[in-house]
C-alpha cells in the first residue's frame, strides 16, 4: 500500500520507564536470550520499499526484529543500510509497505513518538555541554514526564557507570578521546530508554584498536540493557562477532539473514558467498553434482550440470598430502607471504591464477617463502551456477 508523506519529522526524543541496570556487569551472556515465539517482534518491516527520485533505495523488504535482539546489517556501498535506519527512526517513510513496533503501526509516525535511540558516526556531541548535560539532553527537552533534577542525576551516573566513564561527568567532548566520545553518544541514547537503538557505523570514525575493545563493550551493554538494537556496519568481522543475527542487503533488498555461522557456513547465493568473508572466486564447470575447475573437485549438490563458480574463503584451504591420495590437492607456487599473527596468510599462483589462502600454525611448520612450492586441499566452499 502506498502512504503520503507527513510533514519532516522532528527529531527530539521520548521515553518511558528506565530499565533497571544496577545488576549489570561483565559477567552478563554473551548472547540475547532465547525470544518467545509467541511474542510479537520488536521492529517488522512489512514489505516496506522506498524510493529516491528514480533510484529504489530499498525493495519489498520484509524483515522481522525480536525483542532483545541485536541484529547487524551490512552490504556494499548503496545497499540500502541507512535508508533501512532511517525508516525505522522516523527520518524517513516508506513509499510502500508498513513499520510496526511491536503491534503498533508506526509507519507514520514521527521520529519524537517512536522512543528510538540514535548513535551517529560522528558522535554528535554539544561541544559547549559537559558530558553529563550531553547525556541527559534527551530527558532535559522531554515534553511530558521530565524527570526532577535528583532523578535526572541519578539516571545520568548510573548510565556513566554502565559505559565506564565515571569521574569524567564534568569533561567536555574535546577533552575526551573518540571511544570515550563514543560512549558518551551511546549513553546518551540509553538514557531516554528506547523501544529500539539504531547505530549508524558506530565505530566507522575510530582506530582499528579502539574498534575492538569497544565491539566487547557494545556486546557487554547490550546485554545488560537488552534494548534491541540494530546497527548498520561495513565491517564484517564486527557484524559477524558482536550480532545475534546478520542481514545481507544488496541493491535494496535482503540476500539472506542468518546467525553469523549460517552467513559464513552457508551463504544462500552468490552474492553472500562472494561478499561475506572476501571469498576467492574459481570459474568450472559441474557435471552429475561435482564441480571441477583447475583440479579441484567439489561437490555441488543441487547445482545443474554446465558453468558454475566456486566461493573458497582463505581460510577454507589446507596444507595437502604430498602424496594427494584422495585426487583433490593442488600444487600452488607462494607469490607472496607477508607477515602476520594468527593465521599464516598467503598469496599464492594455481596455473596463473592468483588467490589468498590462509594456514593455521601448527608446531613445526616452517611458514612459507616467496618462491615455495605447496600443495593445498579445500575444506570449504560453496558452489553456484554462473550468472547468465
Amino acid at each position: 500500500m502506498a502512504y503520503d508523506r507527513p510533514d519532516a519529522p522532528e527529531t527530539d526524543v521520548n521515553a518511558g520507564p528506565a530499565p533497571d541496570l544496577a545488576a549489570s556487569n561483565r559477567d552478563a551472556p554473551s548472547r540475547a536470550p532465547t525470544p518467545d515465539a509467541s511474542a510479537p517482534a520488536a521492529i517488522t518491516l512489512d514489505h516496506v520499499s522506498k524510493q529516491f527520485a528514480r533510484f529504489p533505495a530499498l525493495r519489498d523488504v520484509a524483515l522481522a526484529v525480536q525483542p532483545g535482539e541485536l541484529l547487524a546489517v551490512v552490504g556494499p556501498s548503496g545497499s540500502g543500510k541507512t535508508t533501512l535506519l532511517r525508516l525505522i527512526a522516523g527520518l524517513e517513510f516508506p513509499d510502500q509497505g508498513r513499520i510496526l513496533f511491536g503491534d503498533e503501526d508506526v509507519t507514520l509516525a514521527k521520529a519524537s513518538d517512536r522512543r528510538v535511540g540514535f548513535v551517529f558516526q560522528q558522535y554528535a556531541l554539544f561541544k559547549h555541554m559537559s558530558v553529563a548535560r550531553n547525556v541527559a539532553f534527551g530527558l532535559d527537552v522531554r515534553r511530558r514526564d521530565r524527570p526532577n533534577r535528583k532523578h535526572r542525576d541519578a539516571r545520568v551516573a548510573e548510565l556513566l557507570k554502565l559505559v565506564e566513564l565515571e569521574g569524567l561527568a564534568k569533561r567536555y567532548p574535546m577533552q575526551l578521546s573518540g571511544g570515550q566520545r563514543q560512549r558518551v553518544a551511546l549513553a546518551r541514547a540509553l538514557a531516554v530508554s528506547p523501544r529500539v537503538l539504531l547505530l549508524d557505523e558506530p565505530f566507522g570514525a575510530l582506530d582499528a584498536t579502539v574498534r575492538k575493545s569497544l565491539r566487547r563493550e557494545l556486546r557487554r551493554i547490550h546485554d545488560a540493557t537488552q534494548v534491541t538494537t540494530v546497527f548498520i556496519t561495513h565491517d564484517q568481522e564486527e557484524a559477524l562477532e558482536l550480532a545475534d543475527r546478520v542481514v545481507v542487503l544488496n541493491q535494496g533488498r535482503i540476500e539472506q539473514v542468518g546467525v553469523p555461522e549460517e552467513i559464513l557456513s552457508r551463504p544462500a547465493t552468490a552474492f553472500v558467498a562472494g561478499f561475506v568473508g572476501q571469498a576467492n572466486v574459481f570459474d568450472g564447470e559441474v557435471r552429475a553434482e561435482v564441480f571441477e575447475a583447475a583440479g579441484m573437485r567439489l561437490p555441488a549438490e543441487g547445482v545443474a550440470d554446465g558453468p558454475a563458480q566456486a566461493y573458497i574463503r582463505a581460510d577454507q584451504f589446507a596444507l595437502g598430502d604430498a602424496a594427494n591420495e584422495d585426487g583433490g590437492g593442488l600444487e600452488v607456487l607462494v607469490r607472496r607471504a607477508p607477515p602476520c599473527t594468527g593465521l599464516v596468510r598467503l598469496e599464492v599462483d594455481l596455473e596463473g591464477r592468483l588467490f589468498e589462502a590462509a594456514l593455521p600454525r601448527r608446531e613445526g611448520f616452517a611458514t612459507p617463502a616467496a618462491g615455495d612450492r605447496l600443495r593445498l586441499k579445500v575444506v570449504g566452499g560453496r558452489v553456484f551456477s554462473s550468472p547468465a
